[in-house]
């Protein structure tokens, strides 16, 4: 294995961990927001933010270095496989816009909008940060 793919491989597992991460602060966030502590629900969503920024570089790099992973496994898991990678794919392409104008709202001191928003970007922005850890189990770990 040359250094490009080795390193390729090692961001796969940075970028689940990064996805993971994410989905913790989501959550913590959520439950700042629901027990009316805008302070803390700021800190965490703008930590989700930047962790999903910095997933993004990692994951364009490591598709730079190493292309698309074909899914080796057969069956039915193989179609429960991209099932959720193209629900995943697909959801994941609106995040970063939800996530953004959700920011660029709150910010703004739009709250009424921002939660109008946030009802429906939150919860896709959760299931993009969990389906992103679990395609990467299914692929890499449980083949």
């Amino acid at each position: 294995m040359d250094d490009s793919h080795a390193l390729g491989e090692t961001l796969a597992a940075v970028n689940a961990g990064l996805n993971s991460l994410s989905a913790v602060f989501l959550l913590a966030g959520y439950g700042f927001a629901k027990a009316h502590k805008p302070a803390a629900h700021k800190k965490c969503m703008v930590a989700a933010l930047v962790v999903s920024a910095v997933f993004l570089i990692c994951y364009l790099t490591r598709f730079y270095l190493t292309g698309a992973h074909r899914y080796p496994g057969v069956g039915p898991m193989r179609a429960v496989y991209f099932a959720l990678l193209f629900s995943h794919m697909a959801l994941a392409a609106a995040t970063p816009p939800l996530a953004l104008r959700a920011a660029w709202l709150a910010n703004k001191g739009q709250i009424d909008a921002h939660r109008k928003l946030v009802r429906y970007a939150w919860p896709v922005w959760l299931y993009v940060s969990v389906t992103g850890v679990l395609v990467y189990l299914m692929l890499y770990h449980f083949v």
